[in-house]
């Protein structure tokens, strides 16, 4: 079975790419660096070379492929991240059906099932239709907030403080990406028929003053949630050098699933994954933060 894997050095998909590998399969691994691969990794890997924007280096990419693990790359560098979204999007909708790929498992975000008003998930609600119209059967994943996010903030932590535009006492899905891989590598190998949606909720829904209590305990260091505005921290993004569209993606991703936002896709057996945020913080933050 030939498998094509996007952002194979990304927290998700360098996760799908070990486990796949370690199963026995050779995936076919489309990277913008190859230099940016593990190097024990590189023996069991087929390297595709080039950019996602690219559509005629996807197209070459997948063809022939039995399955395709789809991950729209977010640059928030970019000049308008969003618009990217949905080129790469209709890459490889296009790709998937001139390459006549079977399965594709693409990785999307609670507040997708919104379709419009979420900033950068809309991008990914646009991938879902696209990708839902390739012809292939198209299982796609919902995450919740991937802990990883919490690196960006790392200064913020280090003076003690966690920032979030969301209401503090709100409760949302956060996941660890890794787990968000197996959940996506567990089903490339087993196989699926038709188009299916499915969630990666992590194994708990936590507010954002209970995470930085998670966070302070794990690292030993007084961390406390605080509530900026959206205005604030498109500031802050425009400050930092984003564009402003970038800046609206962002801010309209916490704003889009805020204000009475349930999840399509509940909390159950199926959607809990065992990675706690405490064995994270204490594993990854811990040693960033001392």
């Amino acid at each position: 079975m030939t498998i094509a894997v996007t952002t194979p050095t990304g927290n998700v998909g360098s996760r799908v790419v070990r486990l796949l590998v370690q199963a026995g399969e050779r995936p076919r691994v489309l990277v913008r660096d190859r230099a940016r691969l593990p190097g024990d990794l590189l023996p069991h890997v087929e390297v595709a070379e080039g950019d996602l924007l690219d559509q005629a280096f996807v197209a070459d990419a997948v063809k022939g492929a039995d399955a395709l693990f789809w991950a729209t790359p977010e640059s928030f560098t970019a000049a308008d991240p969003l618009a990217d979204m949905v080129t790469m999007g209709a890459g490889a909708a296009a790709a998937v059906r001139a390459g006549g790929v079977a399965r594709v498992v693409q990785i999307s975000s609670v507040g997708a099932e919104r379709r419009h008003g979420a900033g950068l998930i809309d991008g990914l609600a646009r991938n879902e239709e696209q990708l839902a119209a390739s012809g292939a059967d198209v299982l796609t994943l919902r995450c919740g907030y991937y802990f990883t996010n919490l690196l960006g903030q790392l200064d913020e932590m280090r003076a003690g403080s966690l920032t979030t535009t969301m209401p503090l006492d709100r409760r949302l899905a956060w996941v660890d990406p890794r787990d968000v891989g197996e959940v996506a590598a567990v089903r490339l190998l087993a196989g699926w028929s038709g188009t299916a949606v499915a969630a990666v909720h992590g194994p708990a829904d936590l507010s954002w003053g209970e995470a930085a209590a998670i966070v302070s305990a794990a690292t030993g260091r007084r961390i406390e949630a605080q509530q900026a505005t959206d205005d604030q921290l498109r500031a802050a993004l425009l400050a930092a050098g984003l564009t402003e569209p970038a800046a609206a993606g962002v801010v309209g991703m916490a704003a889009g699933t805020r204000d009475g936002f349930e999840p399509e896709q509940g909390r159950d057996a199926t959607t809990t994954t065992p990675t706690t945020l405490e064995a994270w913080a204490y594993a990854t933050l811990r040693p960033l933060l001392t």
